[in-house]
């Protein structure tokens, strides 16, 4: 695996990123595309994407939006089905929690599907939340790691 990590900066990279979660999110568990893409599928100091290319496809996607003062919440975590349990989903949440601790913040949040609760698990998150709930059709929990 050669992974390459790209700090998304131009509508191309970005449009590559909607493409993989429009793969994973809008065909794959038939998430309505109007609930998938929303006001963060921007370039913004606001929001963060990034990518993971390997040999020259893109591979992986994820964003980073300011929860709190202390707090990012990470979002949109998606790795092509054909990449799947080679390590790119490792990479891509490190490589998030590495923006994340460069832009001051001391913790990371997400919400996971509860099919992948154990992979966040690994990767040193805790369940927070009191008990799964329902977003986009998909159950979920909330998790935190300090970062």
């Amino acid at each position: 695996m050669a992974a390459e990590i790209i700090h998304v900066k131009t509508e191309d990279q970005l449009q590559y990123g909607l493409d993989i979660r429009k793969k994973v999110f809008v065909v794959e568990q038939q998430v309505p595309v109007e609930i998938e893409i929303d006001e963060y599928d921007k370039i913004s100091p606001d929001v963060h994407h990034i990518l993971i290319q390997d040999d020259g496809e893109y591979v992986a996607t994820g964003r980073l939006i300011y929860y709190d003062d202390d707090t990012a919440k990470m979002q949109r975590i998606a790795v092509d089905r054909d990449y799947r349990t080679k390590g790119f989903g490792r990479v891509l949440l490190m490589a998030m929690e590495n923006l994340a601790r460069e832009l001051g913040m001391h913790y990371s949040l997400l919400d996971a599907q509860c099919q992948a609760e154990t992979f966040y698990r690994k990767q040193g998150y805790e369940v927070i939340s009191e008990e799964p709930f329902d977003d986009a059709g998909i159950l979920h929990v909330r998790m935190k790691k300090a970062l």
